[in-house]
């Protein structure tokens, strides 16, 4: 305790006064429901936690032989297969067109950014208006062209590529913008000293800026990988995870035994921790990956 106030009263002890309420907030809404989840995980429970049995670990061994649970971590896999390397490399080629500060780049930013604010709920129930099957106004033009109605949100083989297009569509903006700022930290001099040895614009890409923003790319990747694994609202808010459970992701099912009639939440929190770590091991091999990049 005595250490404590020595360190709350030294020079710069005011700093703790400062980030004491985003300590409590972490506390409050990450590490305490992380552990709570983590112990419920060992029991048998349902939404209200009226009635609460230690299970010991079969909770864990009933995921790894549920059949829709292993799905929905292949579901999960395919999904963040589609969209991760879309929004590493795809957001670095429009990044480097678009990181001069005209006017023409400064609005092609907004616009990229301006769907990464709006509500996931909206974005859902507008592109699930759009595609409606009967409609849709892009249903709509396809079929005036001669190729004939498309149900984009109840063909299998489609359906998950259109979530996928929905979420890319989301959170483009905000790798973009990432990457705009790493490439304007890149000196000038290089890309003159590049220009003058006679190297064009696409030599200049691939040799000055992504040699130059590789710690800004390995964030995006990790980030983004983190991001699609935990896929939910865009799922929910289209599909709900069909047709046939082809879309419904790991986070999808943990909500759907978590919340349903038949509330299973020892279950869910089992599961909910398989994938936490999961995700855990991935960002901790590509932050130490980063961190070597930096």
């Amino acid at each position: 305790m005595k250490k404590i106030k020595k360190i709350l009263h030294s020079a710069d002890g005011s700093a703790y006064y400062f980030i004491f309420p985003s300590i409590i907030l972490l506390l409050v809404f990450n590490v305490i429901p992380l552990v709570f989840s983590f112990v419920l995980s060992f029991c048998n429970a349902n939404m209200t936690l009226d009635h609460v049995d230690f299970a010991g670990i079969s909770n864990f061994t009933k995921a790894f032989t549920d059949s829709r649970f292993l799905n929905s971590l292949k579901v999960t896999a395919l999904f963040a297969v589609i969209e991760v390397p879309i929004q590493t490399f795809g957001a670095m080629i429009i990044a480097a067109m678009i990181n001069k500060n005209t006017a023409g780049n400064k609005f092609f930013r907004a616009v990229y950014f301006l769907p990464v604010i709006c509500s996931a709920t909206a974005i859902g129930i507008m592109w699930k208006m759009i595609l409606h099957s009967n409609v849709g106004f892009f249903t709509y033009m396809i079929q005036m062209a001669g190729m004939g109605r498309i149900n984009y949100f109840n063909d299998p083989k489609i359906t998950l590529f259109v979530v996928a297009f929905i979420s890319i569509w989301r959170s483009f903006g905000i790798s973009a913008i990432v990457y705009v700022t790493a490439i304007q930290n890149v000196s000038s001099s290089i890309y003159e000293a590049a220009e003058i040895d006679g190297a064009n614009k696409l030599q200049q890409f691939i040799n000055v800026t992504v040699p130059s923003i590789r710690p800004t790319f390995w964030y995006i990747l990790m980030t983004r990988l983190a991001g699609s694994l935990q896929i939910f609202d865009i799922v929910y808010m289209t599909t709900g995870g069909g047709p046939n459970f082809t879309t419904e992701s790991t986070v999808t099912y943990v909500y759907t035994r978590a919340f349903s009639a038949n509330s299973e939440m020892g279950y869910a929190s089992a599961m909910s921790f398989v994938l936490f770590v999961m995700i855990m091991i991935i960002t901790v091999l590509l932050y130490r990956r980063m961190n070597a990049e930096d």
